[in-house]
């Protein structure tokens, strides 16, 4: 059964009303619309490598122009954004294939790829096999 677009709207609604009434400190949050401020890079991505969103849209989210935010990339990684959400994602893969015996056809889109295939020759660059072979 499909929900009426209203009725979802309605319910996400109530939901925002409750939460702000037992949390009202969510209120900063939920509604807080200005430009993000520069914030820890090294943490930011440690924590949303997964994500498969520009690096345009990773340098707003931490408060950087795009050129800053490859700039500031550089001196806390000595790496380039791209090459290091490569690895990132690659490293995490590795893991989850081997310790966590998880399925290349379950994690890839997890960890920011875009197709199964691209994963693969990624993978297979990176570590000398395909991640299949796990």
């Amino acid at each position: 059964m499909q929900l009426d677009e209203a009725f979802e709207d309605l319910k996400y609604e109530e939901l925002l009303i409750i939460l702000l009434k037992t949390k009202p400190e969510l209120s900063g949050i939920f509604f807080d619309f200005g430009i993000p401020q520069k914030i820890n890079l090294e943490a930011y991505m440690n924590r949303n490598f997964r994500f498969n969103v520009s690096l345009k849209r990773f340098a707003f989210l931490t408060g950087r122009s795009l050129s800053a935010f490859k700039r500031d990339f550089k001196a806390v990684f000595n790496e380039t954004p791209s090459r290091w959400l490569v690895k990132k994602r690659l490293q995490e893969a590795y893991f989850l294939l081997e310790k966590e015996k998880r399925k290349p056809s379950d994690i890839y889109i997890d960890l920011g790829f875009e197709s199964l295939s691209h994963f693969s020759i990624a993978f297979k660059r990176a570590f000398g096999v395909v991640p299949s072979s796990f």
